[in-house]
Formats: C-alpha cells, structure tokens, sequence
C-alpha cells in the first residue's frame, strides 16, 4: 500500500501544483458553476458561485448517439456515504466485507446485460464502455479521498485520485482510480480492488471523439463463509472457523480491460459568418443537421478461481483435479457500430430527430473442460460466436418542457437472431416555485437469449450444458422528480417470462411461467430549522416467492443537524452535520453465494432482515475539503452476540461488527 500512497501524494503536489496557475478568461459562451456550488445549497459556496467557470461532465446515451449530463461528486451532504457501490443502489445484500461480491436489495437496480455475467457482482465497482465519464475543464480539477477504518490487522481503506483538465476548449483528457484494500474482520475474507480509468474528448463544431480505457483488476479471498453461525460474537472474529481456511488458500480473480472510442462527424451545421463585423448565421436547406457515427467496444474479460485444497468437503463434485482447483474463464469481444442520425433545427420550438445503423459483434469465449478423471490433465475449449444487428432511435421535442425519445435494436443473425430491445421515455418538465420538477412515464420491451454461461460452464467443482429459451420481459414505469425539493418518486412494473437465475444446487434455472414484479421507490429530503431528515424508502414485491424473493420494505435514512459556523476574525466557514445513518429491510430469503462460480443462488432455508444499521457521523467542510468520522454499526454495541447473528445479510457471511471510520476528500479547481 505505502507504494499506492507514494504514487498519489506526488499526483496531488503535481495537481496542486497546477491549481495555482492563473485562470485565463475563455472564449467559450457557456458558463458552468464550479461543483461546489452545483452540489451544494450552503451560503458558504457563494464566493465560488460568483466566479462562473467551465466544469462540466457528462457521459454518452445508451446508444452512444448523444451526450448526457453527469453530476460531479463533490457533495458535502452525507459524505459519510463514500462507497461507490451505494451510489449505484441505495442498499446492497453484500458478504460482510466492502470490496466482495454483492447483489443489488432493489430488483430494478440488479444487473441483467448478458455480457456483463462475468462481473455481475463487481458491475458498480468498474469502469466499463457502457458508463463512459468525461469532463470539460477550464481549469484543471484534481480530487483525492482516502478514507480509513478499523484495526490495522482488519483495516480497510480506499484511495481516489481523479485528475482532468483540457489543453484547448475543445480537447480534454483524465483518469481516476480507485483503490479498495480491505482485510476484513473475518478470517480469509481479503478484498483487494484496483480499478482505473483514462479518458479523453475532442468537441468540435463539426468533429466530436471521445476515448476511455477500462483496467479493472480485482482480487478477493474465498472463505466459503462461517461454518456456525451460533459462534459469532463469542470472541475475537479472526478466531471463527470458516469452510475455505488457510489450507484452501482459495482466491477469485478478475481482470478486465475495456476500450471505447466514439467518433461523430456532422454535416449541415449551422455556424457563425462575420461579414461587416456582424455575425450572421447560415445554414443548410431546411435547417436539418447529419451525423455520421462510428463507435468500437473492445473487452477481454479474465475470471479465475484457485483452492490448494479441493477435498475440504465444502464442495459436492471433483472434475478435474483433487489436488489443487485452477479454474479459468474467458470472454474477448468487438462490437462495431455504424450509423446516421439526423435533427432538425434546433433553435425551433418543434425539433424532430432520429437515426439508424448496423452493429456487428464478434465473440470469444473460453474455458477448461471437465475431464471426469481426475488424472487426466484438463484441456480448454473455445467458441466463437457473432451477430449483427439494427439499431435505431427517433426523438421529438416540443418546447424546452416535452420530450420523447424512442430506442431500439433488432439482431437479425448470428447466435442473438431475434434478440430485440425497444425503449421509449416521455419527459415532461414542469417550472415550480422553487425550481424545476420532470414527470418521466417509460416502457421497455426486451427479448434475450441468456448469457452464453448459463448454457456452458467448465470448472473443477461445476459443470453444466444447457439449452435455455429467450427471456421474454416488459418494463413499464413512472416517476417525478423535483431535486429542488429533494423530492423522487418512482413506480416500476416488469412481467417476465423464462426467468433465468441460479437454484438452490447452485446450478442454472428457467422460470418459464410468468413472473411480475412491482416497485415503488420513495426519496424526500425534509427540513425543518437546522434539522434534516433524508430518507430513501423501497416497497417491491413478486408474484411467485419462490423462484424470487424480495424485502416487502428496505430503508435507508439519514437524520442530522447542520450548522455553518462562521469566523469573523479569518472570514472563515465551517459546515458542520452531526446525526445518524439507518439501514433496513424486512425479512426475506436472500441468495446464498457460491465461491466457485462467483454467483449468487436462491436458498430456502435461512430468512434475514428485520435488523436496523445503526452509523453515527460526523460531517465537516472547510473551504474545498471535507472530512467524515463515523462509527458504522453502532448499535451492534447494544445488541451483544445476538447481533452477529441477526445482521447477516447473505447466509453464512456476517457483517462488520463496530468500526471507526474517517475519511477526507481534497479538492483542486482553481
């Protein structure tokens, strides 16, 4: 770690090096505030306000045809919550240990692309080409966070360090990375993640590029969780005996790189001509604007497991080896894409726009194949597979206050022939006293061939041949929402037939009877005085709870005072929340997870819920850094040995027991 530490102090004094170079006015008309005073309503960001500065960042739609506004991550309000899986999903079923696998409490929240199977668990941790982040800077930024907790020998830390910042007011270029260095309270529970991002856009009038790299590298120890869960809480927790001990010495391993390029070019577009000193615009016959796209995804995916001592009797079946498991498992894919979109003029109040194009797929996948004999050295196999298929959208806009825009995509051959996605969204804005509110109404309609791993796998302890039909599903939904208010309200339904997820055995099952899910998310932030509440509130539930089951109710809510102090001697401001963060949800059988497939599987036997996370924090901000202490779990304190028990999340992985946690996040703009 002291290498990883080195590495950002000399980032930081080179990026604050470069934060006192002088500001130049820029040429550009568009005018962003600063993230502070975009994240925050605090009177203490006015000074920052009134110096309007490009800082702005954005990712690209789904369909890469355009880009998306993204908010900057510099909030002070509840920095307690640093990890970066809770920004994804407000509550996550995880192995105890920040850093493992971990699957989302919130159904429509929960990963189902089939290429990202090999990663399911790790999704919200990784930079990957389908949630590209870029920026444009007029100065250069530079953020690092570090926070720390626990005891040395149970520790865990996480490092950030995030640099962007542009050469001209066109190109731009950055990285972040991400360290999670856990060691767990528990025996063999190790989480070491390291997950980086380089990016970069070119925004012309005419040209537009943007390039990221994905290197996401993730190792985790495997202990198979505790063999008795009655002996929690009785003594130190390094001391509880676990299925996968130091004899197993078994370790999961991920690697994956990833790249994205995105090339637009546009004809037609309308720009400035000077003549007499005075800027008149021109532009094509009938104000329609053409733009040419090409975009390329490139991933190699790598999963591994390894265990020294495969007769330990946690596993049922032997296949290859009975001295030592060395599973291995790989995809390499290209997706290349071509298309043209088209837009009407967009100074009118009536714009219509749309397009369409043609993307080819190219698939690698390989894996060890079973023997049976367990002296016969294992071989490995590979399959190519490819599709081709239409993509499209088409869009209209009236006014600045309606929108709707319709996407979809149809595989026309290849080893997805008949896949088809149609999506449609319809925004419809509202100006309130306070700011402005959006009432979204959305509908998807999807037809899927399963993931290529649940028709094949190959390992020591698993294997598995399957012929598996495609997954019929239908999303409808609503929602409103009026940040100004802090208020969110959002109504999800899916009908799904050929389910596909894990048993109990751990192996692949279809549902090919119908199954519906409902869902109703509720987020408002009230105030009253200097006292606020901010509760995220989740009722769902399925029609058939045994092939799946979820909380009837999961609750996350934060309660806190918060007070600016103020030092008329040094004109200086401290921001202050003192409160405490509770999490909840009710009882339910959750999914057992299985160290050999990295996959989570339904089980019957244990329920879990009905417990209360207790965290009481302390938030500060002092000028552009802000720090957190916090005692997370707090109340296991109160509640004894019982409460390693009750707290478990995922079956045979307790949670952390009572941790000191602080943390500080630094950053440069100006």
């Amino acid at each position: 770690m002291d290498r990883y530490i080195s590495i950002i102090l000399l980032l930081a004094i080179f990026s604050g090096l470069n934060a006192q170079k002088p500001v130049t006015k820029s040429s550009d008309s568009t005018r962003l505030s600063t993230p502070a005073a975009i994240s925050s309503g605090s009177k203490s960001h006015k000074a920052d306000t009134a110096r309007h500065r490009i800082l702005r960042q954005f990712t690209l739609s789904g369909d890469y045809a355009e880009e998306a506004e993204s908010h900057i991550d510099t909030v002070f309000s509840l920095f307690n919550r640093f990890r970066i899986a809770d920004r994804y999903s407000p509550v996550n079923a995880t192995l105890g240990n920040y850093g493992l696998p971990f699957y989302q409490m919130s159904f429509f929240d929960r990963v189902t692309d089939p290429d990202k199977y090999l990663y399911t668990g790790f999704y919200p941790f990784m930079y990957t080409p389908d949630k590209p982040v870029f920026m444009n800077t007029q100065v250069p930024y530079t953020e690092l966070l570090w926070t720390f907790g626990g005891k040395k020998e149970t520790a865990e830390q996480t490092f950030r360090v995030r640099h962007s910042q542009n050469v001209n007011r066109f190109f731009n270029f950055g990285l972040i990375y991400d360290i999670i260095f856990n060691l767990g309270q528990y025996s063999y529970q190790r989480a070491d993640d390291k997950t980086a991002t380089l990016y970069s856009s070119y925004t012309g009038d005419k040209y537009k590029l943007y390039a990221a790299v994905g290197l996401n590298n993730i190792t985790n120890q495997e202990n198979g969780g505790v063999i008795d869960v009655n002996s929690l809480g009785k003594g130190n927790t390094r001391d509880v005996q676990v299925n996968l001990g130091g004899v197993n010495n078994a370790v999961s391993t991920l690697k994956n790189r990833n790249f994205l390029l995105v090339q637009r070019y546009t004809i037609g577009k309308k720009k400035p001509v000077k003549k007499d000193s005075t800027s008149v615009k021109t532009s094509e016959p009938g104000g329609l604007t053409g733009t040419f796209s090409h975009i390329l995804i490139l991933e190699k995916n790598r999963k591994g497991y390894r265990d020294s001592y495969p007769e330990s009797g946690f596993y049922d079946s032997i296949y290859i080896s009975n001295e030592q498991t060395l599973d291995s498992t790989g995809m390499k894919s290209m997706k290349n894409t071509v298309r043209f979109d088209f837009e009407t003029d967009a100074t009118r109040k009536f714009r219509l726009g749309g397009g369409f194009g043609f993307r080819n797929e190219i698939f690698r996948y390989g894996q060890i194949v079973p023997t049976h004999d367990t002296a016969t050295f294992a071989d490995t196999v590979e399959w190519k597979r490819s599709n081709n298929a239409l993509v499209g959208r088409l869009y209209n806009s009236i006014g600045e206050k309606f929108r709707w825009v319709a996407t979809g995509e149809l595989y026309i051959s290849g080893y997805r022939a008949g896949d088809f996605t149609l999506s449609g969204v319809i925004t419809k804005s509202f100006d309130m006293k306070k700011g402005r509110a959006s009432w979204l109404i959305t509908g998807d309609l999807m037809n899927t061939q399963p993931s290529f791993w649940y028709t094949q796998w190959g390992s020591n302890n698993f294997e598995w041949h399957n012929s598996l039909k495609k997954e019929f599903r239908t999303d409808l939904g609503t929602s409103v929402n009026y940040p100004a208010r802090k208020f969110s309200l959002k109504f999800n339904y899916a009908i799904l037939k050929n389910y596909v997820d894990f048993d109990s055995l751990a192996l692949p099952s279809q549902y090919t009877s119908g199954l519906s899910v409902a869902a109703v998310t509720f987020s408002k932030g009230m105030r009253a005085w200097k006292f606020h509440l901010d509760p995220d509130l989740i009722i769902q539930t399925s029609s058939n709870k045994e092939i799946l089951d979820l909380p009837l109710a999961t609750i996350r809510a934060a309660a806190y005072f918060e007070h600016l102090f103020r030092f008329r001697k040094t004109n200086g401001k401290l921001n202050t929340q003192i409160g405490m963060d509770v999490t909840y949800n009710s009882l339910y059988h959750p999914y057992s997870y299985m160290p050999a497939t990295g996959q989570f599987y339904r089980q019957y036997e244990t329920e879990a819920g009905n417990y209360p996370f207790v965290s009481v924090f302390l938030n500060l901000k002092l000028q552009r850094t802000r720090f957190f202490f916090m005692y997370d779990h707090a109340n296991y304190s109160l509640r004894g040995s019982s409460a390693s028990v009750e707290s478990i999340m995922v079956p045979g992985y307790p949670m952390n027991i009572s941790m000191f946690k602080f943390g500080l996040a630094w950053t440069f703009y100006n």
